[in-house]
Order: C-alpha cells, then structure tokens, then sequence
C-alpha cells in the first residue's frame, strides 16, 4: 500500500475542470495506475484506490491517494500541477508506503483523524416503496452516523473531559434523540452539495440524470481499539461514494500539548 500526496495549482485551468467534477478526478486519479482498465470494478475484499481532496486555504488544495500500486501522477502534473518545476528527483507529488504506519498500529493508541465522507441511510415513505438511499442532512445526523460506525471500523472517538464540555454531560436532547455534538472529540465541516454528471455521449450531452452527492468532512481524535479491523478501514474507506473522493480515513498523530510558558 502507499500513500501519495499532491498539491493541486488552482490557478490552472485544467485544475479547475477537475475540481469542478468527482468524476473528472476520479478518472484522472484512476489513470494514475497503468495496470487498471476504466471498467476494472473493484473487488470489496482487497484493498482499492481512495482519495479525498483536503482544502487547506482557498488556493491550497492537497489531493490525498491510498492504493495498492504506486502511482504516476505525471499527468495530474501537467494538467494541475507545476510541471515547469518539474524534475527526477522533485517530480510534483510524494509517494510513501504505506505499510509501516499500518503495521504499527495497536490497542490503546491514540490518533487524530481526518475523514470526507457521504453520510446517508435507507428510507422508504410507503411500505410499498423500495428503501431509498437519502443523505443526513444536518451535523447531529451527520455525527451520529460516524458514532454509529466507529466500532465496525476499529476505533472509538474519545470523548472531551468534563472541563472542555460546555454542557456537563455533553449532551443534549430533542424529543427521544440524544444528541452529542459536545460530548466527543469531534467536528463536522465542510458540508457539500454537489450536483455533477457521471458520462455524456459522443456528442458531449449528458446520458441520463446527473449526480447529486452530499459530502462532509471530519476531523477528530480516537483510540484504537481492534488494530486489524482498523487497517482494513484506512485500505477499503468507510461508507458510499468513494469513486467519487469519500472514504478516505487518514492518521496523524496527536499534537502535544503546548506547555505553559515560564514566569
């Protein structure tokens, strides 16, 4: 497995066509890799191709990749890139295996994080209706449905001590829901809307309905807690739309804290 980085220049046209559209840079990600075919589909019991793009500042944008290969991000270069300053030794992207960090995981560690994801879940409004994958729409919803997966996934999201909470429980409650958007370490940011198109024919119109797509990012703290059940979450993603820049789970690890100065 690796880990590849790449800062997009978005003053670049071509940068900003594929920042426009997911499936412009999925494709242009999936490119990345000369042993995949475009109708390759993944197989869900090994690890594929993730990528999420991170927005530091408005013209900082890092697009992150985890994926079985090492890619060649020559293309995304000279499209988005800085290829002028391009070279052997400094080619425009930085590339690392993955493996070290994911073998050293174990129990009772403690990480910060970073997730993009597309939180949905399954209703119907008749019983004659099919289920309907609909998206969560406000950050209680969004948050819950992380909490709700964070034992499947390897991990538990550490909860604020008392003297960080502003509530002293944490949390709060609507009716019979409980809400707890003060209880642990964890934010939700960055809500998107999308609406793009998935292909268009030959004469460049669209085929069929265009994509919605609801996305969300979170930045948090956990703990590990099931080390192997935790590496195939940062190799397969969590939730849908991970063609599409969702799923990716990254580590970091946990900034300490800065001492008080001396009188």
């Amino acid at each position: 497995m690796f880990l590849s980085r790449f800062r997009v220049n978005t003053a670049r046209p071509g940068a900003r066509r594929l920042l426009s559209s997911p499936q412009a840079m999925h494709a242009a990600v999936m490119s990345s890799f000369p042993a995949l075919l475009p109708t390759d589909t993944p197989n869900p019991d090994e690890p594929r191709v993730l990528w999420r793009l991170d927005h530091q500042a408005r013209a900082e944008v890092i697009l992150y990749i985890v994926s079985p290969d090492r890619p060649d991000l020559t293309h995304l270069v000279e499209q988005a890139g800085w290829p002028a300053v391009a070279s052997p030794d400094t080619p425009g992207w930085q590339t690392k295996p993955y493996a070290p960090l994911l073998e050293k995981l174990s129990a009772g560690e403690s990480w910060a994080f970073r997730l993009t994801a597309n939180p949905v879940h399954t209703i119907r409004r008749k019983d004659s209706e099919p289920r309907k994958a609909t998206a969560h729409l406000t950050p209680v919803h969004q948050m819950r449905w992380l909490l709700e997966r964070q034992e499947r996934c390897g991990f538990r999201i550490l909860e604020k001590s008392n003297d960080k909470r502003l509530l002293p429980s944490g949390t709060t409650y609507h009716g019979k829901h409980e809400h707890h958007g003060d209880q642990y370490e964890l934010t939700v940011r960055d809500h998107n809307n999308r609406s793009f198109d998935k292909s268009r024919n030959t004469d460049g119109n669209r085929n069929g309905k265009p994509v919605t797509l609801v996305t969300v990012t979170y930045d948090g703290r956990l703990e590990v807690t099931d080390p192997t059940t935790l590496r195939r979450t940062l190799t397969h993603g969590i939730g849908r739309a991970k063609a599409y820049g969702c799923g990716l789970h990254t580590l970091a690890p946990l900034t300490p804290p800065t001492p008080p100065a001396s009188l």
